[in-house]
């Protein structure tokens, strides 16, 4: 019997199309921004102390950010973690040679769990907490960070068309397009603040802050709203 097609029962790269046109032209950063258009708010100091730490970016993408760390901030590596095969083929044609910088294709939360006590620093602009179940995501960023390691994202603060966000730790189906053109959806978790709150509380972290950001596109376009969050991986006490 002939074996089936791997590409018949393969999961389709829903972020085949996301930034293909621009990902090969776009210059170094000049800094790390957290807001939705990437020109306001805090810098990578919300990350803390970078040196010589154990760094991982979740939903990295092209490994933009991943880069900048590696390159000018020092750690000892930052992972850049993406699932989709098409983003990891581009970081690896933009960054495989950057020193410091290891670029991994796996879904983010099994490979967390799968790495306990591994990391210092955890983080995602838009990434992989935008993108994956937090109930799920979230306690194996805590698996994987060690006793205070530090988690910070960014994300956002209500749908792009204004809706505001979930009050409940639910999903909304956003419309992308596969690789052949055809239309298809992804998940995106958009929540209000206390929600997150709850969440990360849940998880096992202690929150440090809980921020938000109001940009304007730079072309003087629609408000949005950026929420971010640092938290710290909580130190349980020692039984007496």
């Amino acid at each position: 019997m002939k074996p089936p097609s791997p590409t018949s029962t393969a999961t389709p790269d829903l972020w085949h199309s996301y930034g293909a046109p621009a990902s090969q032209a776009r210059p170094a950063l000049p800094r790390l921004h957290w807001d939705w258009y990437q020109n306001t708010g805090p810098d990578e100091a919300l990350l803390g102390d970078v040196a010589g730490r154990d760094v991982a970016e979740l939903g990295a993408g092209s490994a933009r950010q991943a880069a900048y760390l590696a390159q000018v901030m020092k750690p000892a590596r930052v992972i850049a973690l993406d699932s989709s095969a098409t983003q990891h083929a581009r970081s690896a044609s933009l960054y495989g040679n950057v020193p410091r910088l290891e670029l991994i294709q796996a879904d983010a939360a099994t490979y967390l769990a799968e790495h306990p006590d591994s990391l210092d620093i955890a983080y995602s602009i838009f990434g992989a907490v935008d993108f994956c179940d937090p109930e799920t995501l979230l306690p194996a960023v805590a698996v994987a960070l060690r006793p205070g390691g530090r988690l910070v994202f960014s994300t956002l603060g209500h749908y792009n068309n204004g809706t505001p966000p979930a009050t409940e730790c639910l999903p909304a189906d956003i419309p992308v397009r596969l690789a052949d053109g055809s239309p298809s959806t992804l998940q995106r978790w958009v929540l209000d603040t206390p929600v997150w709150e709850k969440l990360l509380d849940g998880a096992g972290f202690d929150l440090v802050i809980s921020d938000t950001v109001h940009d304007l596109a730079p072309d003087g376009g629609k408000a949005m709203t950026t929420c971010l969050f640092v938290a710290r991986k909580r130190v349980e006490p020692h039984p007496e």
